[in-house]
């Protein structure tokens, strides 16, 4: 396959086609013998501190397109199918970490719990995890996505009331799977609330013996994602990718 190559942040990109979406994969100057990778499953280019500290590290950076970023399931096979084209013609390494921020917490999660066999480890950032709270709004957020969900997903509240496959639903499945979760929120988010959200995961993988790491940012709303110090994030990253 031949690719369109450009640049971003001072780093080659290959860009590329897969089932109709654009997918790209950022290369590091000098990159690791085992060519490890950082999967940014939403918002790619949003709050990049920690994919571009890795990157100079000598990981690449991958993402495909998605059609909504309320995660359809077509969403989510897309990302296998960039993991298998990436692994068997570009060499990378088997599995990847997955960064996911907000919506893209939620597709982290939901692409772990369907395809571990390509996620080693999963860094999320006030993720989505339970829709009546987020989208939806009704818990203690003060701002709901309500009418967007509806329209890419065709889910309205009554088909949500007994949904049994939220996102927080899935995390059962990726702690069966042994994959090691780095989570990071902030106590005071008004979008994500962290008590209807990163709680209840956090929670899930006390109760297991599955490596997981929580950062609770002190006053944070659900922007700025990252940390300041990215220290937490690559130490994570070396013990378990």
């Amino acid at each position: 396959m031949k690719y369109k190559r450009s640049e971003w942040r001072g780093f080659e990109v290959l860009e590329l086609h897969l089932c109709e979406r654009k997918a790209i994969l950022v290369c590091p100057k000098t990159p690791r013998a085992d060519k490890k990778w950082l999967f940014k499953t939403e918002y790619f280019g949003a709050f990049p501190s920690f994919e571009l500290e890795m990157l100079k590290r000598g990981y690449y950076v991958a993402h495909i397109e998605n059609i909504t970023r309320w995660c359809l399931p077509e969403d989510t096979d897309a990302k296998a199918l960039l993991c298998e084209f990436l692994i068997n013609e570009l060499g990378v390494y088997p599995k990847c970490m997955t960064v996911g921020m907000s919506c893209g917490g939620m597709q982290s999660v939901y692409f772990a719990a369907k395809y571990p066999q390509y996620v080693a480890a999963m860094y999320l950032d006030a993720p989505v995890l339970n829709l009546l709270s987020c989208p939806c709004g009704l818990g203690v957020a003060e701002v709901n996505f309500y009418d967007e969900f509806v329209k890419a997903t065709g889910k309205t509240v009554s088909d949500l009331l007994n949904y049994r496959e939220h996102p927080i639903d899935m995390v059962d499945t990726v702690i069966a799977e042994g994959i090691p979760t780095i989570l990071v929120c902030g106590d005071s988010d008004k979008t994500v609330p962290y008590i209807e959200n990163g709680k209840l995961l956090a929670e899930k993988y006390r109760q297991s013996v599955v490596p997981f790491v929580e950062i609770l940012k002190k006053d944070c709303d659900h922007h700025p994602h990252g940390l300041d110090d990215l220290l937490p994030l690559i130490r994570f990253a070396e013990k378990y990718y």
